[in-house]
């Protein structure tokens, strides 16, 4: 058995157990055993400063600062003929450094090749130059960057959320924010939806994806049948189906029947 270790206030910190398996780490080969991607790799040293490059999974991956971030990435596009932004996003190592990892995704068609160029910002700053008018795909990654993590891209045309709205408190990808959400997120649809005077009487979202209350008559969750809002409700509703099954049948999965289920006071 493991070890216990105290769960109190794990949602506080960024943390990583044993109970997840950690993938090893891939080999890093020098940059010089491929003709390409040391060709390419002079040429960025040549005009910026490189803190670190090798070869991983068939990648070259070149370490550069923040500041250099946008001239690099025209190099590596006018002269190197990357034409291809395919990827960009964010890492957070908050609690290891104090920093988020960012990573430019690059591909060139013409040499077959792949780039990674990364770079580290600070959290306290958050902030690094945008390369939207390099690569027209930067947009939307650049926003869902912002939007998950909070890092802000100096220069955006229009540097807003993409998939949360634009109210929302908070960003989901950050290692610091709780799995089920926080207070805004339990309660954003009812105050939107009716206002925080409603919250006593709708009360908060169901964060269980899994638990469905046939019973229940204000979450708009009830199986195959529908009731006035609040609505007491019999114990066997007259309109609810009691057997189920999908059309023409399944082989070897037997009609469920309502009336020979058991229901669990608990689950387990």
């Amino acid at each position: 058995m493991r070890t216990y270790k105290p769960k109190k206030n794990v949602q506080h910190k960024a943390y990583h157990t044993d109970r997840f398996y950690v993938a090893p780490t891939l080999a890093k080969i020098d940059p010089s055993t491929d003709e390409v991607f040391s060709k390419d790799l002079k040429l960025v040293e040549k005009n910026f400063s490189v803190e670190e490059a090798y070869i991983q999974n068939n990648h070259l991956v070149i370490y550069v600062k923040p500041t250099d971030i946008y001239k690099v990435l025209e190099l590596l596009k006018d002269s190197c003929k990357y034409q291809m932004l395919i990827e960009l996003s964010a890492i957070d190592f908050v609690e290891q450094s104090n920093e988020f990892e960012i990573f430019y995704q690059l591909l060139s068609l013409t040499k077959k090749k792949r780039i990674r160029l990364k770079t580290k910002i600070s959290a306290d700053d958050k902030k690094i130059k945008s390369v939207c008018d390099l690569y027209k795909s930067a947009n939307w990654a650049e926003r869902e960057a912002y939007d998950m993590f909070g890092i802000k891209f100096v220069s955006h045309p229009n540097l807003k959320r993409i998939l949360m709205p634009d109210d929302w408190y908070d960003h989901p990808l950050l290692k610091t924010y709780p799995v089920e959400g926080d207070e805004s997120a339990s309660w954003y649809e009812v105050d939107k939806i009716y206002g925080k005077e409603y919250r006593d009487i709708v009360g908060p979202e169901l964060r269980d994806p899994a638990y469905i209350d046939r019973l229940d008559s204000k979450r708009f969750i009830k199986i195959k049948h529908e009731v006035p809002y609040g609505a007491e409700i019999s114990e066997t509703p007259t309109n609810m189906m009691s057997e189920y099954q999908e059309e023409k049948g399944v082989f070897l999965v037997r009609k469920l029947r309502r009336a020979k289920s058991k229901i669990l006071k608990k689950r387990r």
